[in-house]
């Protein structure tokens, strides 16, 4: 079965041509633009003159369709450009309900789509919600330009008809599509499912427990994918998956828990917040993993090229060999990695980027990368030389540099490679921090912050990767792009700051923008995607009105004069007048020549201006002249852009500081030896040499005093602070870079002032330091008893409570988050927070942003968030219940540690009735009942009130002395002693109670379908529903059993009875060995079981014996089965004169043969995955006979750990004969062997013999039939088909004749008397007038021979071969005559010579059978109700009014309106009147309706205004059955097939003849799905 989502849009192969596109310089083909991962592009025509204008915005907003479940798609994975053999460039769009799109880059238009899978649910994942609802595709694919394709993951499930979920049937596959055509290559799409750790045997791939979050990474012949977990839940491991680009097949499958620890230890995902694999593309791959468990280093020092088999909180690189495998050959892990993971404070919360080389190089670090963390440090890695673990001095990190930010980090560092090179971090709720690189005196890299943006980013995590443009590698055109959760969700900087501050020239609102989103650029187009369907595109109008020469590079300039000037020439595109020329930017340039404001140009002509460069301050200096115009054309740009730049040059030295403000924030003392180092750069701006004439300190102010600093070997010491590599020279236009390091050994705040004296000028710096204790977490909640106490949280406490919360009512509390530290202490960060927002229950958080991740408490700060228990209506009288949730959180505290902080809710409901001492009731509610089921459940009716309540029925019926009261039609009081047959849901009863509208008085159903429901209440004394009698007559209960094979189970004496119970058919069975009772009244005697005979779960015998509802009697196909008290064995029978004595196994056995399957041995799982590979069920109730059934369609079947069958035609390669380890009874039946842990009990179909496949495959021929038929006519029957028996009964009711010699000729000679006769399990015939209406037409199931002639079929288990005498069609007849439709022939049916609907009575004519109305009664007048009722007495009791109907073989009501939602019913009125058995007299909850002579139509009262009624005239063709659309649980989803070697869904819940759609949601309430089959089964 597939199921379509989205139409592809049909592109057809040309012949003999092979479609390839034409990559495009504008095009971007993976994460971040290229292996390294850096975000940054030079050829995406991005000019920062047209960018900065008013006309670059929002082109368009493409709004995706998907809406799986009513949600919008979201877009986790990033969009890919890429331009096709067509010329035309696409964006190319993958989702989280796995739907991939191929949209136009220039007009937004959806070209093409395909569904891929159905997406993974979230509700499957525990409550972690960081991606909602759906998790699909959710990493950034890659494109092949040489092949034209496209590579990418999905999540989905093992299902693909969405009906079975769960997280262990979570599954990943990774495809390869053809971006021309969205088909899926040769040999995709695969699925990673049970794979095996190449480097660790036990480590297997769980779909469902893993997330594919990094940007894939093509390399060469192979494709990589990194895997993580959901939200650190579940037994995880990183996983770095490879894969044949071509091929498919799978080269690597490495497992970041490499062992030898358990694999019960988590840990060590590959998730990067979405980024990239990078490579250097010459043959090594790197990437960061976050926190893990297995520690294996703890204080052992370990240089990188030893690296540890668990590589977690790690940077890594691995060699890419030439056959796809890795290979471990560096590694860098932070040295306080034990309490990272404490803390959850994942290294690999962001890429690991590989740095331009020809920029970030240094005479002794050649190659440089960045990766920063959630503890919130960037590390400057040497890629040639991770670093190792605890490899530097006193045992601290061994790498070029490390930089503390104030907060997590989440996104990838933006990289721009010009002008000396800039590094961007963005860091949760702070501004975006700016880095210059450069070289120190010793050679080595320094990255030093200069700047930051004026704005913050976002309180909550989500600010996405940094990502930076130039315009085609042009000094003076750097952009920075921002894509953010809140505030601007885009933001454009100019790349190079200026006085500390980067400059805003752009921004942009985006509703619901992706978190950790990095914009991807196309052709002078910038998109974004979203979470709510969308995906935007920014840009500005591609056509310019004038082509102007442009940039216009003046070259070095000496500062204070003017260079010569340079003439500007544009061209006109269009008739234009230009009405204003303009300069933006700074005094550095001047505008001369300029023509009179404003003038015309025509198309091809040219106008020009002059301008000069007058640079007043050194360095790289640029600027824009905005030409604005009036176009004679529509679709032009009102400006066109003009960039002009140049270099201030001094041929003087002059001295520049950068940052003029150093600071160390939040430092914890004494936590790091040695200090933690920040930067500084002196610059000379200037050609001639600097010479630095003295540097003078102040701790007090930059005004002074001074004082002596105190010189050691490793520099300046003032304080805490220490200054190295001071300089005394810097020659022209060089640098040198300082550093200083903070080393408190007290706490406090720290600061100095410092001058510095050269020949260039002096400058002042500060630099600021605050030492500070760990903070100091206090987690409270408030007091549920309102007094305002707060509850503190410790790790032992108990759950957090909302103590009592009455139904209908919302109790919000508070949990708060304190920084108690001292008044000195660092501030307190959330690094985990996963609040219970969205999930399922009565207790959840209000939202996601209070204490989410990121949230930084400073010393005495407090926070806190909103947290409810919500507690639905209910009935009353409900025992209280406990609602509960978990809020994950982890915070900066090295004390406190992940906690999962419980919280309760004690849901209480109203007691009415009689109270105990304690206030709870004495009659409990019990639940919804079905009345009427077949007749009254609770026989006596106490009264019938609009005062009616729970609580006055309560009391009447316990005034009575009953054990059950059960309040229903709103007004209606009954009390019984007996309890009802067929509990359903809650929401079946749904009548308020005429006396109090808040309680309920039972219903018509969730759906309205007629049926009728009761509110019930105990006190506990009454009977509790129907029971197996555990003995009776010296018979003692065996079991539930199936019938035989080929016949009947026992086949001796037989009895059938409305009046059946146990102890009646018992004493019908004193002269045999066994009894048993089936279909409720059928009561078969035997001293043998007749083969084929098996126990079956107790649960299948399930219906109520006629003559007592508190027993059980059997069911369809089942036996309640007895034995002779001390009856040592169950025998069967093979044959009528063959007995075989079975012995009663004493201890479980192993099974030798089941269904075609017989048992091979005990065998181990494959080397590499499982031994059996095709289809796989596993239940609660698993039995060797229940697997052999699910794999009838394979050649092997095995079962294993007690409950998991699998099935399979090939036994996997590593599979052998173990010598023990099968010893695991089943799950469903103790008293076999269903293999056990690795083990499977392993069984062979037919000849077939254990043992692996070589690939080879066999066909095998099906012959033709030349056995039984089924018999056409006999005497005056003919074959009518094969009919179902009744819903609740048998379908024929007239004789019945079994014996071992029967025949169809002799069936038709017993029946001839009758209209219709049927054959059944080989041996029985039945005869009847009437076919009861449960019985139906099925395709299959009657192939059981006459054991009387082998050569002809008769019927079979539950099926009946059908025959009709003369032209008579099945159907069932109320005294009139319908015509009926068959398969085969339309005929009529004959006038019943049973009991009749009579057609008038009195002054009343027959109107049809009808239902009870939706809310009430259908007739509201008089009503009458005895034992000898007749439709003769009702209509002279209801002379005086329009309508009539009787109920229940004894009511009767009158009325001269119906009531809305009473409708003509198709069946139903089936019970005979008390007085009369020859008259029908309506039936449970259905009416035989009349209507006077003298109304001409049926009035029916509405709900549309009192004082008017409608009129419908009456119908007497029976309505179609109806599908009901569902309950409060289900809804209906639509027809499915079966899959074609499996359940589509796997538990068999019930299999009830009386099978109705709310018996069916209601057994599968625990369920996500339920389904009905075959009429019966659940």
């Amino acid at each position: 079965m597939r199921l379509t989502f989205l139409a592809l849009t049909p592109l057809l192969w040309a012949a003999g041509k092979v479609l390839a596109g034409k990559l495009s310089a504008t095009d971007t083909i993976t994460w971040g633009g290229d292996n390294s991962r850096t975000g940054y592009s030079s050829t995406h025509n991005m000019d920062p003159s047209v960018v900065g204008s008013s006309q670059f915005g929002r082109l368009w907003k493409a709004l995706l369709p998907g809406n799986y479940r009513g949600t919008p798609e979201q877009i986790f994975s990033q969009p890919l450009v890429y331009t096709l053999d067509d010329g035309i460039q696409y964006v190319f769009l993958a989702t989280t309900q796995n739907n991939v799109y191929k949209v136009n880059a220039k007009t937004g238009e959806i070209v093409a789509s395909r569904n891929l899978h159905v997406p993974f649910l979230t509700s499957d994942l525990d409550g972690c919600v960081d991606i909602n609802p759906h998790i699909g595709v959710t990493a950034t694919g890659v494109i092949d330009p040489s092949t034209d394709t496209w590579y990418l993951t999905a999540k989905t499930y093992v299902d693909q008809s969405d009906a079975v979920k769960g997280r262990a049937n979570g599954r990943y596959w990774y495809h390869a599509i053809n971006v021309n055509t969205l088909a899926e290559k040769d040999g995709f799409p695969q699925n990673l499912e049970g794979t095996i750790a190449r480097n660790n045997p036990n480590r297997m791939f769980q779909g469902g427990n893993a997330h594919q979050r990094p940007g894939l990474l093509l390399s060469g012949q192979h494709v990589y994918a990194g895997f993580a977990s959901h939200c650190v839940q579940y037994n995880f491991t990183g996983w770095i998956m490879g894969w044949d680009k071509t091929s498919g097949a799978l080269v690597e499958h490495f497992a970041t828990q490499g062992g030898p620890e358990p694999n019960t230890v988590k840990g060590g995902g590959v998730w990067m917040s979405g980024g990239g694999l990078a490579s250097d593309d010459k043959g090594s791959m790197f990437f960061a993993t976050g926190n893990g468990y297995a520690s294996q280093l703890s204080t052992t020092p370990v240089p990188g090229r030893q690296p540890p088999t668990s590589l977690e909180e790690a940077a890594v690189n691995m060699k890419i060999n030439s056959d796809g495998t890795l290979t471990v050959v560096d590694f860098f892990m932070p040295w306080e990695k034990t309490q990272l993971d404490g803390a959850d404070k994942d290294l690999g919360t962001s890429p690991l980027e590989l740095l331009q080389t020809d920029v970030f190089t240094c005479p002794n670090v050649k190659r440089l990368g960045v990766v920063t963390g959630k503890s919130g440090k960037t590390y400057w890695l040497n890629l040639d030389n991770l670093g190792g673990y605890q490899q530097g001095a006193n045992k601290l990190d061994a790498v070029p540099q490390v930089t503390q930010n104030e907060n997590s980090v989440y996104a990838g560092a933006g990289v721009y490679p010009l002008e000396g090179g800039y590094i961007y971090i963005n860091v949760i709720q702070y501004p975006t921090h700016v880095f210059k690189f450069s070289c120190n005196a010793n050679g080595d890299p320094v990255f030093t912050k200069v700047a930051d943006s004026p704005q913050k980013n976002a309180y909550i995590l989500g600010v996405g990767h940094g990502t930076t443009t130039s315009l085609n590698g042009q000094s003076g055109t750097g952009l920075v792009w921002v894509s953010d959760v809140e505030g601007s969700n885009l933001r454009v900087y100019k790349a190079v700051p200026q006085n500390g501050l980067l400059e805003l020239i752009q921004s942009a609102n985006i509703e619901g923008v992706t978190k950790f989103t990095r914009p991807v650029f196309g052709d002078g187009r910038v998109y974004i995607g979203t979470t709510l369907g969308a995906l935007h595109c920014f840009g500005s109008p591609v056509n310019l009105p004038l082509t102007c020469s442009s940039p216009n590079d003046f070259g070095n300039v000496s500062i204070n004069s003017t260079s010569s000037v340079k003439t500007i020439q544009c061209k006109a595109n269009v008739n234009a007048q230009v009405t204003g020329i303009n300069l933006k930017g700074n005094a550095n340039f001047q505008i001369a020549g300029q023509p009179s404001l404003p003038f015309t140009v025509t198309a091809g002509n040219n106008v020009s201006f002059q301008v000069t460069f007058n640079p007043t301050s050194p360095g790289p200096l640029s600027s824009d002249v905005l030409l604005d115009t009036i176009n004679g054309a529509a679709g032009y740009a009102l400006t066109t852009p003009v960039s002009l730049k140049g270099v201030g040059d001094s041929a003087d030295p002059l001295l520049a500081v950068s940052p003029n403000t150093v600071t160390f924030n939040g430092v914890i003392t004494g936590q790091q030896e040695g200090g933690v180092t920040q930067s500084i750069i002196f610059s000379n701006q200037g050609d001639g040499p600097l010479t630095i004439v003295g540097l003078d300190y102040s701790v007090i102010s930059e005004t002074g005093a001074f004082v002596q600093p105190t010189t050691t070997s490793d520099g300046v010491k003032i304080g805490p602070f220490t200054f190295k590599d001071l300089p005394t020279s810097i020659p022209g236009n060089g640098q040198a870079t300082i550093d200083i390091v903070f080393d408190p050994s007290t706490n406090g705040n720290f600061a100095v002032y410092v001058h510095v004296r050269s020949n260039g000028g002096t400058k002042i710096f500060d630099v600021f330091g605050t030492a500070a204790t760990n903070p100091v977490a206090l987690l409270e909640f408030q007091a549920a008893d309102g007094s305002g106490a707060w509850i503190e949280y410790t790790h032992d406490s108990p759950p957090f409570t909302f103590g009592d919360v009455y139904e209908q009512q919302t109790k919000v509390l508070k949990m708060r988050l304190t920084n108690k530290g001292e008044s000195s202490a660092a501030s307190l960060s959330v690094t985990v927070s996963k609040p219970p927002f969205g999930v399922p229950g009565i207790i959840g958080a209000q939202n996601q942003v209070d204490l989410g991740e990121g949230t930084a408490l400073g010393a005495g700060e407090s926070a806190s968030a909103n947290l409810f228990c919500s507690v639905p209506k209910s009935q009353v009288n409900v025992d209280s219940y406990s609602g509960s949730a978990v809020w994950t959180l982890n915070v900066g505290d090295p004390n406190f540690g992940k906690q999962f902080i419980n919280f309760t809710c004690n849901a209480v409901a109203e007691q009415v009735g009689p109270l105990y001492a304690n206030g709870s009731a004495t009659y409990r509610y019990a639940g919804c009942y079905k009345e009427n089921n077949p007749g009254r459940q609770l026989k006596t009716q106490v009264y019938g009130s609009q005062d009616n309540t729970n609580d006055i029925c309560i009391a009447a019926c316990g005034a009575q002395q009953y054990a059950f009261a059960g309040t229903q039609y709103l007004t209606e009081c009954w009390c019984g002693n007996n309890i009802p047959i067929l509990k359903s849901t809650d929401a079946d009863c749904n009548y308020a109670c005429s006396g109090n509208k808040n309680e309920t008085c039972g219903g018509n159903g969730y759906f309205n379908n007629g049926d009728s429901f009761i509110s019930l209440f105990s006190n506990g004394l009454g009977g509790s529903g129907p029971t197996v009698v555990p003995s009776v007559g010296g018979f003692n209960y065996s079991g539930c059993y199936t019938e035989a094979t080929n016949g009947r189970a026992l086949s001796g004496k037989t009895l059938n009875a409305n009046d059946m119970t146990i102890e009646h058919c018992a004493s019908n069975c004193t002269s045999y060995k066994y009894f048993g009772v089936e279909f409720g009244s059928e009561c078969y005697c035997g001293n043998t079981l007749g083969a084929g005979t098996v126990k079956a779960a107790g649960t299948d015998c399930s219906m109520t014996c006629p003559g007592n509802p508190n027993e059980i009697c059997g069911n369809g196909n089942r036996l309640t089965l007895y034995a002779v008290a001390g009856q040592a064995s169950l025998s069967s029978s093979a044959d009528p004169t063959t007995s075989t004595s079975v012995p009663v196994p004493t201890g479980p056995i192993t099974v030798q043969s089941a269904g075609s399957f017989n048992f091979t041995g005990c065998y181990t799982e494959a080397t590499t995955g499982r031994a059996l590979t095709g289809s796989a069920l596993a239940n609660n109730a698993m039995t060797v006979e229940k697997c052999a059934a699910f794999c009838a369609a394979y050649t092997y079947m095995g079962i294993e750990y007690a409950s998991e069958c699998y099935c399979g035609n090939t036994i996997a390669a590593g599979s052998i004969l173990a010598a023990s380890g099968c010893s695991m009874t089943c799950s469903g039946n103790s008293s076999e062997y269903c293999g056990g842990p690795n083990r499977l009990d392993l069984y062979t179909a037919g000849s077939a013999t254990a043992g692996t496949s070589t690939g080879s495959t066999t066909s095998v021929a099906t012959p033709t039939p030349t056995g039984p038929i089924t018999v056409q006519s006999v005497g005056k029957f003919n074959f009518t088909g094969c009919y179902t028996e009744d819903t609740a009964g048998r379908a024929l009711t007239g004789s019945t004749l079994a014996n071992n010699d029967m025949t169809v000729e002799k069936c038709a000679a017993f029946c001839a008397a009758y209209t219709y006769m049927g054959i059944e399990y080989a041996s029985e015939c039945y005869c009847g007038n009437i076919l009861a209406a449960g019985a139906v037409f099925t395709a299959s199931g009657c192939s059981m021979t006459c054991s009387g002639n082998s050569s002809e079929y008769c019927g079979g288990p539950n099926r009946l071969d059908l025959y009709t005498a003369g032209s008579a069609t099945p159907g069932t007849s109320t005294g009139s005559t319908t015509s009926v439709t068959t398969p085969t022939t339309s005929v009529t049916t004959p006038t019943s010579t049973g009991p009749i609907a009579v057609q008038s009575a009195g002054n009343f004519n027959f109107t049809g059978c009808y239902t009870e109305a939706t809310t009430g009664r259908a007739l509201t007048g008089s009503t009458l109700a005895n034992n000898d009722m007749t439709v003769e007495k009702c209509a002279a009791f209801c002379a005086a009014y329009t309508y009539m109907g009787i109920e229940y073989a004894s009511e009767c009501y009158c009325g001269n309106t119906l009531s809305a939602g009473s409708i003509l019913a198709a069946s139903g009125c089936s019970m005979t009147c008390s007085g009369n058995s020859s008259e029908y007299c309506g039936g449970p909850n259905r009416l035989n309706f009349y209507t006077a002579n003298s109304a001409r139509s049926i009035r029916s009262t509405t709900s549309v205004a009192a004082t008017t009624s409608s009129t419908i005239t009456p119908v007497s063709t029976p309505t179609d059955p109806i599908i009901i659309p569902g309950d409060a649980n289900f809804t209906y989803l639509g027809c499915y097939v079966e899959p074609a070697n499996s359940r589509a869904l796997s538990s068999l819940v019930l299999d009830k003849p009386q099978m109705t759609v709310e018996i069916c949601l209601s057994a599968c309430s625990q369920y996500i799905y339920a389904g009905l089959e075959y009429r019966r089964y659940a």
